[in-house]
């Protein structure tokens, strides 16, 4: 049976944790389910659809990330200095529910053409799963099931067309009619979420930290608890989105999407008692109001709304997002350093750089564990037996299903060590999470050239180890890391901090993307040219960052006891 009872402040638990993290867990799930069911779909969807390539779909997905997580630092500082985490985090959810059902708007998609033997024909694909059939027609409606393999472009001998029987690759030549402004309304909806991630992410997870009180050690607990439900959603969006959308059509998976973030909307608003006044803004806020006497949340739904088109710019040209990351985050990081050196003091100080040097040592490991998104997908796609019940857009299903399990056992793991005092550090976390995650791509390079069949594909239990192995380092690294922010962030910059800890993801988002840039190969009509130079190119990514993940997290582990000290008896 459920047990409430009250806590020494006068508030009610369950199960040991502030009722608010139920709502919060719940809310949480379906804003995670929506987000997660649309990044389930995105990267197939590009290459299928619109026909990029493997290297503009991982680029755009990438830069879409990356701003994903930049923007919380501006939504942190907003709702610190003006809203509160309640009127941000709606306004964030009403921007993501209209993004989220704007994506069911997809256009007409783009057209293949290839040239063979000087007579052009048009790539029709039929499917969206990795069984894809292909056809070439030509301009009298001739219709030939054709395949590439690494002999180049074949059809059955057997059958009468004007395409030749087998045709070498570099005789192929083709060309793409991109659907650009069906291209430009999708990047729109793109943009409505991305700036509605940036209200609603890291306020979401600072209501979190609010409801324990400093030194309660139920906290790395609770938001291993609150890591669940940010992964329940996760395995219910594969479910559910992953295979709606590749059954049924990219609209009908992209929609359903939305209807999970106004559900999360809902039971936000609907549990605010619970919360106990702990989303509230600013006491010295109360009854004020902004420019024009307009309400500041107003003003700021209004101002997000105008912050779409500039965002929507942006995804138009990842590679400025890409390269202006790779200034941005840097120079914030160091300028952070810089700022608490100068103007924090003692243990406040000491605290404050431990957190950002483990922030930064972070960016490697969601740089690897994002190809999830991008590269992973593909590869399941393109190199990878799927079992039947299962899709290219749910394969990293495994993941936050794993999570589902073992997270709890990890948070009751965290309380009975902590009751021990024997609770390893979280630099010890991390470095951990590092060499973990480095080990399971080696794991899966090691796969790639040993474990292939004559199809050049592996079975789906390599890559189903190379998440669950992901799983271990995630929540040795991901719900510690927010926790580990609202412990050691100086009280007057929580929000800014979340903030800083998402732009850890930002970047690595953006560099995550030139990681899967490395792994592409050509494709017609969605479907790769070479199968044999599809795997071996991921081995080859795959074994050199592996081993560079594992060598930082090495260094890392050595520094451990520099940082545990540096965090002044906080644990």
């Amino acid at each position: 049976m459920t047990d409430v009872t009250p806590t020494a402040g006068g508030g009610k638990t369950i199960f040991g944790h502030p009722r608010g993290l139920v709502v919060l867990f719940f809310a949480e799930m379906w804003e995670r389910f929506s987000y997660y069911g649309m990044r389930a779909l995105l990267v197939l969807f590009l290459v299928q659809h619109f026909l990029m390539s493997q290297d503009e779909a991982a680029q755009t997905y990438a830069a879409y990330a990356a701003l994903v997580y930049l923007l919380p630092i501006v939504g942190g500082v907003i709702a610190d200095r003006w809203l509160g985490a309640r009127k941000a985090v709606t306004i964030g959810a009403l921007l993501l529910v209209a993004g989220h059902f704007a994506m069911a708007f997809e256009g007409s998609g783009g057209q293949q053409f290839i040239t063979v033997a000087g007579q052009e024909y048009q790539v029709e694909t039929v499917g969206r799963d990795s069984d894809r059939t292909q056809y070439a027609v030509s301009a009298d409606g001739e219709r030939t099931p054709i395949a590439f393999t690494t002999e180049g472009l074949v059809r059955d001998p057997a059958l009468t067309s004007t395409l030749p029987a087998v045709t070498p690759q570099d005789q192929v030549q083709q060309r793409v009619v991109r659907d650009l402004s069906g291209e430009r309304t999708v990047l729109l909806a793109m943009a409505l979420i991305v700036v509605g991630v940036g209200f609603l992410k890291a306020n979401i997870s600072n209501v979190v930290g609010a409801l324990y009180a400093q030194g309660d050690t139920r906290r790395d607990a609770g938001f291993t608890w609150f890591y669940v439900g940010v992964n329940l959603g996760s395995v219910l969006a594969k479910i559910l989105c992953g295979w709606i959308g590749l059954t049924y059509g990219w609209a009908y998976g992209f929609g359903l999407a939305g209807i999970g973030m106004l559900l999360g909307l809902i039971v936000f608003q609907v549990g605010q008692p619970w919360l106990e006044g702990k989303a509230g803004p600013p006491p010295e806020m109360e009854g004020k109001r902004g420019l024009f006497g307009i309400p500041f949340g107003a003003l700021f739904l209004i101002g997000g709304v105008i912050a779409v088109i500039p965002t929507w710019m942006l995804l138009q040209r990842h590679e400025l997002v890409e390269k202006g990351l790779t200034i941005l985050a840097p120079a914030i990081f160091l300028g952070m350093l810089i700022w608490t050196t100068v103007f924090l003091k003692g243990e406040t100080r000491s605290r404050m750089a431990a957190a950002l040097i483990l922030t930064i040592f972070s960016v490697l490991f969601w740089m690897l564990f994002e190809q999830a998104g991008s590269s992973l997908t593909l590869m399941a796609q393109n190199s990878v037996h799927m079992p039947s019940f299962l899709n290219a857009a749910q394969s990293n299903l495994v993941n936050p299903l794993m999570i589902v399990l073992l997270g709890p056992l990890f948070a009751i793991l965290w309380q009975v060590l902590a009751a021990r005092n024997a609770e390893p550090s979280t630099p010890l976390k991390f470095s951990m999470a590092l060499v973990i995650m480095g080990l399971s791509f080696v794991m899966l390079a090691w796969a790639t050239r040993t474990q292939h069949d004559e199809l050049f594909k592996i079975a789906f239990f390599w890559l189903a180890l190379t998440y669950v192995i992901h799983t271990i380092a995630e929540l040795l690294i991901s719900p510690i890391g927010l926790s580990m922010i609202t412990k050691l962030s100086a009280p007057k910059v929580v929000g800014l901090m979340m903030g800083v800890w998402f732009l850890s993801s930002s970047l690595a988002h953006a560099l995550a993307g030139l990681v899967a840039g490395m792994t592409s190969t050509e494709t017609v009509g969605g479907v790769v040219t070479n199968p044999a130079q599809a795997l071996a190119t991921y081995g080859e990514v795959y074994n050199i960052f592996g081993w560079v993940a594992v060598g930082v997290g090495a260094v890392l582990l050595l520094a451990s006891p520099i940082l545990k000290r540096m965090m002044a008896g906080v644990k």
